[in-house]
């Protein structure tokens, strides 16, 4: 035995891992190709691929998921097995179902550039099932020394024949959506859920809850991470809920499912997205392509790491990880090879698993060059690669356009592009500060509710690429947007640091749960104040779980870390809160049939007549919209091309006393009050049955909002 074949050996040794020699297995090995990369299971054998700028790298073969150790450990050579830094190899006779790792080894100049720990097992960026999940470790992937029996491992994929029985994408506009985020686990994990114990928190349990979502009204689930991710990068004794902690881009998280086995689980997933799109409801996936849970240079070496750390992370030797995304690290997209990693991964859910389109996750982070260097959209190569890539071309791609340093891209970053959406963050903030009181707040209300002119400059756009919302999983629900002042983050383990503090909430009175009979009116009227201008804005609606029942997460606004109560869904609400239900289901369907609430361009703002749909404003007085500092009131009318199309006036009082406003006249029309917040617990009534306004003017209630739909006179009450 040669020196370096004893030095080898050693090494395994040191592994507390078999070292395979030069048996007959080894010899009958192929070099194998470097495309498709991943493992690629044929009649014969697997073809392993994978991109790693290492010196050395060895393919690890396990007999059982849990193994200690693997079974067979591959060598591949320079000469037969590389091309470029793509490292290949053929291994006849293994079947579907194969565990396998990797491991590297390679010049260590600077450790925070060169992370080839040649003890460290990693996954393949490429992995289709991820396992061993039960006896992982994060805090030995992070410390010096082996991991072999506490890594993740992938797990080889075969070709899967599933049934799609004729499924049919949705392919709903965004004029007719109404987006519902959500966490799978969260939706069915509370024992009031009614769904069987074992499918409790899994995708099957989120299918038996399809029905909920049809008679909500919804068109579009929008999924918070399902990409397999490492639920222990959380404070101590906690886990990570989110998900914003991503793995393995290509595999399921193999806690959302009640299947096992790797084929299992992708069919669960398959079953559920087939369920969906038979009732007309989409499925957007949120997906995290700004950084890793492999964290910064303290953080685990699981896969991206120790394969070609500076090629898929913003690093140099001097300042160590950029990190753009706040959690340790920053891909590097604009990088070809991690520009090619993202686009597989997303024509791969979408071709193979049906998904109907992406929300990217701080997606500004994508933008920045490969250096870190900010750019627009139009000098990203990996945004313009996706917007343009065929297979993705009838996705829905929606944009959260900024990253957690301050590069926000709202309004320039859709108005580079033809196809991509955005969070619009300002609505959320200038209208909770209108609804909350506060002074100066009106005229930037107003420019939110009319599709924000003011930010997105294009006049050709379609308003409906602004996604509205008012709350989302990053911060409080709608239920403690109104019940508290301050968060309350104790739970989480910082001491309450943690979260954002200027949530522009409002306890109406009294901070947390009260039985004031009066302050708890008014949580109700607000909260329904908050559905009513998001349902009636410019731009296409997004509803956080839950908050059409009134889920609360007891003040927490940063319940990343809580697998628990605090973030499940509590159906029991639903039965309590069954108002605030129907009233968001009465506002889905009739904005799924308002034309005035779906048009393609932002509406005219021209206060005389014209032959267009038209937004005009108001104040207490007609024609008089009243934008001084201490303004609480906003009154609006939207008029269709003519008075078939449809006549609506929404009057929104932010006052804390009553209001009368003059309401226009319409010959041979009269005004129905269908929403009437101050009218609980039934403050939506359909135009055949709601009063009939008289005269020319009418009362609306402190902290309230009405909204008026002209009908023909011929309609009798």
């Amino acid at each position: 035995m040669s020196n370096d074949q004893v030095e080898d050996c050693c090494r395994d040794k040191k592994r507390g891992c078999k070292h395979s020699g030069e048996n007959e297995h080894n010899r009958t090995n192929q070099p194998g190709k470097s495309f498709p990369l991943g493992s690629t299971v044929l009649e014969d054998g697997i073809n392993f691929s994978v991109f790693a700028t290492c010196s050395e790298l060895e393919l690890l073969l396990f007999d059982a998921i849990d193994a200690e150790e693997p079974s067979q450990t591959i060598r591949l050579d320079h000469t037969h097995n590389r091309t470029f830094h793509y490292w290949h190899v053929f291994v006849p006779g293994l079947k579907a179902g194969q565990v396998y790792a990797y491991r590297t080894a390679g010049q260590k100049n600077d450790l925070r550039v060169f992370q080839y720990h040649e003890e460290k097992v990693l996954l393949d960026p490429y992995s289709r099932g991820v396992v061993n999940a039960e006896n992982y470790s994060r805090a030995r992937a992070s410390a010096v020394g082996s991991n072999c029996q506490t890594a993740f491992r992938s797990v080889a994929i075969g070709r899967c024949d599933y049934d799609w029985a004729g499924d049919v994408l949705p392919r709903t506009s965004y004029a007719k959506s109404i987006i519902y985020e959500m966490h799978v686990k969260g939706f069915t994990k509370h024992a009031s859920s009614g769904v069987p114990l074992v499918k409790r928190g899994t995708f099957a349990g989120l299918q038996e809850k399809i029905p909920y979502l049809k008679r909500l009204g919804i068109t579009a689930v929008e999924l918070m991470p399902i990409q397999f991710f490492d639920s222990q990068d959380a404070p101590e004794g906690l886990s990570n809920y989110w998900g914003y902690s991503p793995l393995a881009y290509f595999s399921l998280h193999s806690g959302y499912a009640a299947a096992t086995g790797a084929v299992g689980i992708i069919d669960e997933f398959r079953d559920l997205v087939k369920a969906l799109h038979k009732e007309g409801i989409e499925v957007i996936l949120d997906v995290v392509f700004n950084h890793s849970g492999e964290g910064s240079e303290l953080g685990p070496i699981v896969s991206l790491k120790g394969l070609a750390n500076s090629t898929y992370y913003i690093v140099d030797s001097i300042d160590g990880y950029a990190d753009f995304s706040g959690c340790g690290n920053s891909l590097r997209g604009n990088n070809s090879v991690c520009q090619r990693l993202i686009l597989d991964c997303l024509r791969y859910w979408v071709s193979e698993m049906h998904v109907d389109g992406f929300r990217f996750d701080l997606a500004s982070t994508l933008s920045r060059d490969a250096s870190g260097k900010p750019q627009s959209i139009e000098l990203s190569s990996v945004l313009s690669a996706i917007e343009s890539d065929p297979v993705l071309a009838g996705s829905k791609l929606i944009a959260e356009a900024w990253d957690a340093t301050g590069f926000y891209q709202i309004g320039s970053f859709i108005n580079s592009s033809d196809w991509f959406a955005e969070w619009n963050g300002p609505f959320r903030d200038d209208i909770r500060k209108f609804l909350k009181g506060d002074n100066g707040s009106a005229k930037a209300a107003a420019e939110r509710i009319a599709g924000s002119s003011d930010i997105y400059s294009n006049s050709d756009r379609e308003p409906h690429r602004s996604i509205h919302f008012v709350t989302c999983h990053d911060g409080f629900t709608l239920r403690d947007l109104v019940s508290y002042n301050q968060k309350h983050n104790m739970d989480n383990g910082e001491n309450n640091a943690d979260g954002n503090n200027s949530n522009f909430s409002w306890n109406c009175g009294f901070e947390g749960p009260s039985e004031n009979c009066e302050v708890e009116s008014l949580r109700s009227r607000q909260i329904k104040n908050f559905l009513t201008v998001l349902f009636f804005s410019q731009g296409t609606p997004m509803l956080l779980m839950g908050d059409e029942i009134g889920r609360t997460q007891q003040g927490n606004n940063n319940a990343y870390c809580q697998d628990n109560e605090i973030s499940w869904f509590d159906w029991k609400l639903a039965e309590k809160n069954a108002s605030t239900f129907e009233f968001v289901s009465h506002l889905a369907a009739f904005r799924k049939a308002c034309p005035l609430l779906q048009q393609n361009h932002l509406l005219c703002k021209m206060t005389k007549e014209c032959c267009c749909p038209r937004i005009v404003w108001h104040g207490i007085k007609l024609g008089l919209p009243d934008w001084s500092e201490t303004s609480h009131s906003l009154a609006y009318s939207l008029i269709g091309a003519s008075i078939t199309e449809g006549w609506l006036h929404i009057m929104v009082n932010a006052f804390w006393h009553p209001l009368t406003f003059e309401i226009p006249v319409i010959n041979g029309y009269s005004w129905r009050s269908i929403i009437d917040t101050m009218r609980l617990p039934n403050s939506f009534q359909d135009a055949e049955v709601a009063e009939e306004v008289k005269g020319n003017e009418i009362t609306v209630g402190e902290r309230s909002v009405t909204v008026l739909f002209a009908v023909d006179n011929g309609l009798k009450s």
